[in-house]
């Protein structure tokens, strides 16, 4: 069986992006004596050094989950990358534009990207290689109770309240919301790692073996020093990285910038979970990249919704969580599309193809509204 490695890359990459996000923190003055023809150039080292944090922090989430085994594996990335998130919304919240419909921009951006996009490569991939694949039909039934529960109760439910104005949601409609997803999500994560942990345990992986020798201890805490390093670098750089993106937007004459940057900050913090995902996927462990892949989305909002909405009270910050009539037909798609996807409890080639058909339709519209 082959071990898990530690490569140059997982250790020079988080080193690198560290160094320059202490550079930029600590003394910034030396970004404004560079000629005006290269004043892009600390930006775009931020953004090459950035994705290479985010391929060190999956290879050191492997290590993790080759020593914890599944379901705890994929949580642990799971966890850090919507830390990473909520990190990135308050930064945008703090000192961006002060725009109401950020942190909604970005969750709805997670449920499409990870729904269709994510789960659409994966099904597509899973299904050319390996005809058709099985999940456990009631760990998809778990996930998707949630997200439905969630998604509805934070972004539909919001146009339809009479208390405020628009689709916003008062303090205390926002406190009630946010125990609520913090319960749901508790209470997933009960029955995900304790109460029916068979649930979420790849029958393919179980019967084979995943063909990876266990992490030692001395291993598995480079690899969870690692991960800290790695995402803490992405955290940090992604707050250079997405300004100069929104810039660059709106020099393209873009309409609808926020939108888009809502997506730009749901691919950057979703990079790691969805490469691991598709190589799940790939070697015919399907149940395992879905474990992933849901398995960020359900943290996105269960987790992110309260943080934001506590941000919001705390700081006087008004947030609008409600969906545009669009986008709430998008959602109400991708929902049901997701439950017929895999209420079957197999999946095909067929399947995937209609997953990436409704997320291309949401690309599109990002820019074409």
């Amino acid at each position: 069986m082959q071990a898990a490695r530690i490569t140059v890359g997982s250790v020079l990459f988080p080193a690198l992006a560290l160094g320059l996000a202490a550079l930029f923190l600590f003394d910034e003055r030396w970004i404004l004596r560079l000629p005006a023809a290269i004043d892009f150039v600390p930006a775009s080292v931020a953004a090459l050094l950035l994705i290479g944090a985010a391929f060190s922090a999956l290879q050191h989430a492997e290590i993790i989950g080759a020593r914890v085994g599944e379901p705890y594996g994929t949580l642990v990335l799971t966890i850090a990358v919507t830390i990473i998130e909520l990190a990135i919304l308050a930064s945008m919240i703090e000192y961006g534009n002060d725009d109401p419909t950020e942190a909604r921009e970005a969750v709805f951006s997670a449920i499409m990207i990870v729904c269709n996009g994510l789960v659409g490569l994966c099904l597509l991939l899973g299904g050319f290689r390996h005809h058709e694949q099985e999940i456990q039909p009631m760990a998809a039934s778990a996930y998707l109770a949630v997200l439905i529960a969630l998604s509805t109760l934070t972004l539909i439910l919001p146009d339809y309240t009479t208390s405020s104005y628009g689709p916003t949601l008062t303090s205390s409609q926002l406190i009630f919301v946010s125990i609520l997803s913090v319960l749901l999500y508790s209470a997933f994560l009960f029955i995900q790692t304790v109460r029916h942990r068979s649930y979420f345990i790849d029958a393919h992986v179980a019967a084979v073996g995943d063909g990876q020798a266990r992490p030692s201890r001395v291993m598995m805490l480079f690899g969870a020093v690692g991960l800290g390093a790695s995402l803490l670098g992405v955290s940090l750089l992604a707050e250079r990285v997405v300004p100069g993106l929104e810039d660059a937007l709106r020099w393209i004459g873009l309409a609808d910038v926020n939108r888009v940057m809502g997506a730009a900050v749901a691919m950057l913090v979703l990079l790691p979970e969805s490469i691991n995902s598709i190589r799940a996927a790939a070697r015919n462990a399907l149940q395992t990249s879905l474990n992933s892949a849901l398995g960020s989305v359900v943290a996105t909002i269960g987790l992110t919704v309260p943080a934001v909405a506590l941000m919001s009270i705390a700081t006087g910050h008004e947030i609008m969580f409600g969906l545009e009539q669009r986008d709430a037909m998008l959602l109400m798609l991708t929902l049901l599309l997701s439950v017929v996807s895999f209420g079957a409890g197999r999946t095909n080639l067929l399947t995937g193809l209609v997953h990436l058909v409704v997320f291309a339709t949401y690309i599109f519209l990002l820019f074409v509204p």
